[in-house]
C-alpha cells in the first residue's frame, strides 16, 4: 500500500486528489511542517529534501508533487493524456511549466506579501508580476483548450489545480482577470475527489499557528545564516 506523507498544503492536494481520483488504497502519514516533521531523519529517507508531498509504493519512494503525478499515471495507466508524441510532449512541457513556475512564482508571492519584513517592495512586485504573468500563460492557453493537454481530464490539470485554488491569496480579486484559468480551476474543484483531497487535512490536527518557531521550520533563513 502507498503511504502519502502530506499535509493540507497545495502541493500535497495534487497528490491526494489523484488518489482519491484513481480510487488507490493509502496510508496516511502527516508531516506537520510548523512542528519541523519534514527534517525528522526518518522522513529525510523518503525525500532528502525535506518537503511534502512524498510517497513509499513499498519501498519505491518518490517526492516531488509533480514526479509523483507522473509516477503514479504512469503505473497506473489512469488519467494520462492520449499517447501521442504530441499530447506527451504537451503534458511534460506543462508540468514543469507549472513545477517551475505556477508554484514557486505562486508560493514566493504569497510569501513576500504575508510573512516577509515589510518594506521590501522590489521583491513584492516581482513575484505578484510573476505570478501574474503565469496565470496570463495558462489563462491565454485555456482559451482554446477545456483541459491542458487535449480533450479529457489528466494528471496535468491536476497539477494545475493544486496552485490554482490559491489564486486568490496570491492575487486577491484579480483572478477574475483571468475567465479561461477560473474555469477549469472551478470544474476541477467541483469534483467529488477534490473535496475528499481537500478534507484529508481534517483526519489530523496540525499547527496552526505561524509562531517563531513554526516560521523557524518553515523559513530557516530566518535563523540560519549563509556564509
Amino acid at each position: 500500500m502507498i503511504k502519502f506523507y502530506f499535509n493540507g498544503a497545495p502541493n500535497p492536494n495534487k497528490v491526494a486528489l489523484f488518489l482519491e481520483e484513481a480510487g488507490l488504497p493509502f496510508e496516511l502519514v502527516p508531516i506537520d511542517t510548523r512542528k519541523g516533521d519534514q527534517f525528522k531523519p526518518e522522513f529525510l529517507k523518503v525525500n532528502p529534501n525535506g518537503k511534502v508531498p512524498a510517497i513509499d509504493d513499498d519501498g519505491v519512494f518518490v517526492f516531488d508533487s509533480n514526479a509523483i503525478l507522473l509516477y503514479l499515471g504512469e503505473k497506473t495507466g489512469k488519467f494520462m493524456p492520449e499517447n501521442t508524441p504530441a499530447h506527451r510532449a504537451q503534458m511534460l512541457s506543462w508540468m514543469m511549466f507549472i513545477a517551475s513556475g505556477l508554484g514557486p512564482y505562486s508560493g514566493q508571492a504569497v510569501h513576500f506579501k504575508d510573512y516577509a519584513p515589510k518594506g521590501l517592495d522590489y521583491a513584492l512586485n516581482r513575484y505578484q508580476f510573476e505570478a501574474h504573468r503565469h496565470y496570463k500563460v495558462l489563462d491565454d492557453h485555456l482559451a482554446g483548450n477545456r483541459y491542458m493537454v487535449g480533450d479529457t481530464y489528466s494528471i496535468v490539470d491536476m497539477a494545475f489545480w493544486g496552485w490554482a485554488r490559491m489564486a486568490p491569496r496570491v492575487i486577491g480579486d484579480s483572478v477574475a482577470k483571468y475567465p479561461n484559468f477560473k474555469r477549469l480551476l472551478d470544474e476541477v474543484s467541483a469534483r467529488p475527489a477534490a473535496a475528499k483531497a481537500i478534507a484529508l487535512k481534517d483526519k489530523f490536527t496540525f499547527k496552526t499557528e505561524n509562531d517563531e518557531e513554526a516560521l523557524g521550520f518553515l523559513y530557516r533563513h530566518m535563523k540560519t545564516k549563509v556564509s
